[in-house]
């Protein structure tokens, strides 16, 4: 006779450990899924002759989503050094992506905005990917939604940390 507890292993829930080892081995197989994904969302033709990295999608979806802003604003969302946001800037200023003006409010300051000839192309290519986080992230709760951001943020981290 079997005591509460002591059941065969077969008949138990998983464990702990098995939980995770599950979790880990569906996010092993999802992870070059999305990655590959993404990679196969073609550059739109205005845009292919761009030399446009992974730093500066980030900084055009910022734009896209949130609207022209500063530099020290866009570098706060981006989480990275205003130097680094001035460069990108300038570079996708030359390229004509980008324009600064003058902040009417403060003419000291410059805001960044897409360039109207290059903002449909962008939204065309960006905007996708932002319907599919609405539509994943959509029917979660508030501390759910940061849950799954602060878990590919330490993946992320571990990741990183793990190739150094």
């Amino acid at each position: 006779m079997s005591t509460p507890g002591s059941e065969p292993r077969d008949v138990r829930q998983p464990s702990n450990g098995e939980e995770l080892d599950d979790a880990v081995r569906s996010m092993l197989l999802l992870m070059p899924r999305l990655v590959g994904r993404a990679k196969r969302i073609p550059v739109p033709e205005p845009l292919r002759g761009f030399a446009l990295a992974p730093r500066h999608l980030s900084l055009l979806a910022c734009l896209l989503l949130d609207g022209p802003m500063g530099v020290n604003d866009l570098a706060a969302r981006l989480e990275v050094a205003p130097t680094t946001v001035s460069l990108m800037v300038g570079d996708l200023s030359r390229q004509g992506i980008l324009e600064r003006r003058e902040d009417e409010a403060d003419r000291r300051r410059r805001i960044v905005a897409i360039t109207a000839a290059r903002l449909p192309a962008i939204e065309a290519w960006l905007a996708p990917g932002a319907a599919a986080w609405r539509t994943a992230l959509g029917p979660l709760g508030a501390a759910q939604r940061r849950l799954v951001v602060d878990t590919l943020l330490a993946y992320e981290e571990a990741v990183g940390r793990e190739r150094d």
